[in-house]
């Protein structure tokens, strides 16, 4: 291991000579034992290949931006939750000062999913697709089961729209504070996305992300 994940593991953590950690390199899994640390460089011996856990469900996440505090937050929590892809979305009730802000926040994000991947022993860190307009976002998800959540009266409760759902690959997508628009309820429904209803309280997007995907995962995972 060298750079900026050996000068941390080294400088930070301290590690020594003889500790054991579990390594991947996003699809395998094995127990490592350090032999040497350095300035910038830890090196391993491979003591024992471990069984790799990948989530059950392929799920991506389609997030509005919101305010940069609640949406890390967010993208902590959906990692931590088993997401594989996360999406930003500048939809049409995003602040635009946000939007624009945004394309400086890439590197902070990526090490934000890193570090959710390591704290909860993610075999693989979620891929942070670029910031994209919603309704492109809605037309570019074709497959699996596509689910937009609203605060529509109409929407259907998520428990029923998952009802004997089998599907190995989830496309969700949550708005931004102030909800979705016309126009955007319009083009997710054209490409094929379920309305859904995570009650009758009125979440932040936020906690909408994490009882999103706990429900989610209940329903679907199987695990």
């Amino acid at each position: 291991m060298e750079g900026e994940a050996a000068h941390h593991l080294g400088r930070v953590l301290r590690a020594q000579t003889g500790q054991l950690y579990e390594l991947s390199n996003g699809e395998r899994v094995w127990l490592g034992r350090i032999e040497s640390v350095s300035r910038d460089r830890v090196q391993f011996a491979l003591v024992e290949e471990l069984p790799a856990v990948h989530p059950g469900v392929d799920a991506t996440l389609l997030l509005a931006v919101v305010k940069f505090d609640a949406f890390e937050w967010a993208l902590e929590k959906a990692t931590e939750l088993g997401v594989s892809t996360i999406v930003p979305l500048a939809a049409e009730r995003s602040e635009k000062a946000l939007l624009a802000a945004a394309a400086k926040r890439t590197e902070r994000w990526k090490k934000i999913l890193v570090e959710a991947a390591q704290q909860s022993r993610r075999v693989r860190v979620p891929v942070l697709g670029e910031l994209i307009r919603a309704e492109g976002a809605f037309s570019s998800y074709k497959d699996g089961l596509r689910v937009m959540f609203s605060e529509r009266a109409s929407a259907s409760p998520l428990r029923k729209v998952l009802q004997g759902q089998r599907a190995a690959r989830v496309t969700l997508a949550i708005g931004p504070e102030g909800g979705w628009t016309d126009s955007e309820f319009s083009a997710a429904e054209s490409s094929g996305f379920l309305e859904a209803s995570l009650g009758r309280l009125i979440l932040r997007t936020e906690t909408a992300v994490v009882a999103a995907l706990a429900s989610l995962n209940y329903a679907l995972d199987g695990e």
